[in-house]
């Protein structure tokens, strides 16, 4: 049995999303969320869901000694991020090497990078005019959304779409693709070097 802590920063759509695809799975399970803010309200989707949290500040986050306790504490094999907004420590990248993943709202390389996340994403994505837009699921390295990909999905865009319309594409996309990236990659069925691209998902 594997056990996932998922790390969020906010309402955790994409967090009870995952939990509950491993709910009564004999292989992974979800031991632990971990939160950058007290007032996510993931805490609150993931008490509903029986799963246990913590709240660690700034300082704590970036303290080997109290984060890899935690992580130990809950027996983690694997770390899942999920709108998680601070960058992750070298340590923890040593820790959990090619067991760290992501979701990014774009299709990387393009919108990656410090200070692209949620809403700028898409807002610069609509800025650009773009046809289509996705999501990208990545192992985490030392580069700000630059780690290994391991999928993308992607869906069309309307010359009429407003950003609150490409972000509602784009999470449909992850609802629907996230959890199953992250089993096959814990089962080791992932081919990096042949990135999977899903059939656009219809207005």
């Amino acid at each position: 049995m594997q056990t996932l802590a998922i790390f969020v920063s906010g309402g955790g759509t994409n967090c009870e999303n995952i939990i509950r695809y491993f709910q009564g799975s004999a292989s992974v399970r979800v031991g632990l969320v971990v939160s950058s803010s007290a007032s996510a309200y993931a805490l609150v989707r993931a008490a509903r869901l029986g799963v246990p949290s913590v709240v660690l500040s700034r300082a704590e986050l970036d303290d080997p000694v109290r984060m890899l306790g935690v992580l130990d504490s809950y027996g983690i094999d694997f770390i899942v991020l999920a709108g998680y907004l601070r960058v992750i420590p070298d340590f923890l990248l040593a820790a959990y090497p090619r067991r760290i993943v992501n979701i990014h709202p774009s299709l990387l390389p393009k919108y990656g990078g410090k200070g692209m996340y949620g809403a700028h994403v898409h807002a610069a994505v609509k800025a650009a005019g773009d046809p289509e837009s996705g999501i990208t699921i990545h192992y985490v390295d030392a580069r700000v959304d630059g780690g290994e990909i391991l999928f993308q999905a992607r869906t069309p865009l309307s010359p009429d779409d407003t950003p609150e319309d490409i972000a509602a594409r784009v999470h449909r996309l992850e609802m629907e693709h996230y959890p199953r990236v992250i089993e096959a990659v814990i089962a080791g069925k992932e081919s990096p070097a042949e990135t999977g691209t899903a059939p656009p998902i219809p207005s």
